[in-house]
């Protein structure tokens, strides 16, 4: 039998599935930790990539700060955080959050970018104000790659919140973590499984959700 049939089992065995250390308890902490942080990234990303893709000023510097985010080693700031705040969630939560912004952030003023400048000026030319122009023509033209962002920063952090149990945090990272440590390769691979089949699973439903603004967009 090899790792993967074994994985299965392991995932499908009764005694693993419940109880406050099951997988379906770790499963839920793993996708409520990546929804956490995904939406901090968003309160944070949305209005200032807004702005800059409204104001078309600022790009530069919201360029350079979001590649300097990235280059952030995410275990290294989930490591530096937990020393100052202590161990559980607080740590692995804003390394998620700084995974997470750069990805929001692009495809939010990149949305308002995108669009022709002769619609925003027909806009503006019927008397619209600046904040009409925003929530009324910008907002809704530029959501397919404001999903695109969140879609891509989503996948990120549901990869890299197996770091949280690195600091006492759950998720799925507790068995993988656990694994490692026992030498139960099963295990380690059933918790990878398992954060591949909630990737695909957000993955699903980003897709829907993209194809259906682009037919609103279509159909209006």
């Amino acid at each position: 039998m090899n790792y993967i049939t074994e994985a299965i089992a392991w995932i499908l065995d009764p005694a693993n599935a419940g109880g406050s250390d099951g997988v379906w308890a770790r499963s839920a902490e793993h996708l409520w930790y990546t929804l956490l942080a995904v939406a901090a990234a968003c309160v944070i990303a949305i209005p200032l990539g807004y702005l800059v893709g409204h104001t078309r000023r600022g790009r530069g510097l919201v360029v350079v700060s979001s590649g300097a985010a990235r280059a952030l080693p995410t275990l290294g700031v989930v490591t530096l955080v937990g020393l100052v705040l202590g161990i559980g969630l607080v740590a692995p939560l804003v390394a998620l959050v700084l995974l997470a912004v750069p990805s929001v952030l692009a495809g939010a003023y990149a949305g308002l970018e995108a669009i022709d400048p002769r619609t925003v000026d027909a806009a503006r030319a019927m008397g619209m104000s600046e904040w009409q122009v925003l929530t009324r023509v910008e907002i809704p033209l530029g959501l397919p790659l404001l999903l695109g962002g969140i879609r891509s920063a989503t996948l990120q952090v549901i990869a890299t919140a197996t770091l949280a149990a690195y600091v006492g945090a759950g998720g799925l990272g507790r068995f993988l973590f656990l694994g490692l440590k026992t030498q139960d390769y099963p295990q380690m691979l059933a918790a990878a499984l398992l954060v591949v089949l909630i990737a695909l699973i957000l993955e699903g439903v980003f897709e829907l959700a993209e194809r259906q603004t682009a037919h609103r967009l279509h159909t209006t």
